[in-house]
């Protein structure tokens, strides 16, 4: 579903935060990418939509490839309608109402008709428990529900892949639980999720993969259990038992 080869993102030319990263995720897999803050996580996933430019490497998702040295706008395009991301910040239109912004892709994007984008709207509101909340805008949502129909938007689009964005790093923590369990129930029905997360717990119940990321570059790969249970690497020891004093 998704392959990145020799993917690199430097800025200004000199301070490198990706480092040739080289990567398969199959079909279904939910795949968490932990690790300290500014090691590039959230970066390797806006490079995945081209929302950050990578420097170098190629990207594809589904039956969408760009090469960074080469491509057409309409490539990067292509690209982006093949996953869709959930942004920390929410990212919703504040001029319009839970579901005025889940129709808007399916709209200006995909040029469906507003009745077929409103029945796709309600639909997804059902689906993370927004229904009630349909006509209300962002500025009368909690953080929880303006996430929650952020989720509701990403998949309206029938992605292949959908991206997590440190969900829930913006919000409460009594917040947290109604956003992972609405991650967990989307995970369930066999999305294929790249989630950066600083959710110990919530990775180990529902990644299939956990990525460790260090200093721009994967440094381990593999199982929950692998990961979290008998680590070999010292960093991720040392993450780990960092985390585990909060």
């Amino acid at each position: 579903m998704i392959e990145i080869r020799h993917l690199s993102k430097t800025f200004d030319g000199q301070t490198a935060i990706l480092k040739d990263i080289n990567l398969n995720v199959k079909k279904g897999e939910v795949v968490a990418i932990l690790g300290p803050s500014g090691t590039g996580k959230s970066t390797l996933l806006r490079c995945l939509n081209y929302l950050t430019k990578p420097t170098e490497g190629i990207i594809k998702i589904g039956s969408a490839e760009v090469d960074t040295k080469q491509h057409t706008k309409k490539d990067i395009l292509e690209l982006r309608k093949h996953s869709s991301m959930v942004f920390q910040s929410y990212n919703l239109f504040k001029n319009k109402t839970a579901k005025q912004n889940i129709m808007e892709a399916l709209i200006t994007v995909f040029k469906m008709n507003k009745e077929e984008a409103r029945i796709i709207a309600l639909r997804l509101l059902e689906k993370v428990g927004m229904l009630d909340r349909q006509d209300f805008f962002p500025s009368k949502l909690s953080g929880g529900q303006q996430q929650r129909v952020g989720i509701a938007r990403a998949l309206a689009v029938n992605p292949d892949v959908l991206l997590f964005d440190e969900p829930t790093s913006a919000l409460d923590p009594e917040l947290v639980g109604e956003v992972l369990n609405t991650i967990q129930r989307v995970a369930q029905e066999g999305t294929t999720m790249l989630l950066v997360t600083h959710e110990i717990q919530f990775a180990r119940q529902v990644a299939t993969r956990i990525l460790f990321m260090n200093e721009g570059s994967i440094v381990a790969d593999g199982t929950p259990e692998e990961i979290f249970d008998s680590p070999e690497d010292e960093r991720i020891q040392r993450f780990l038992n960092y985390k585990k004093q909060f």
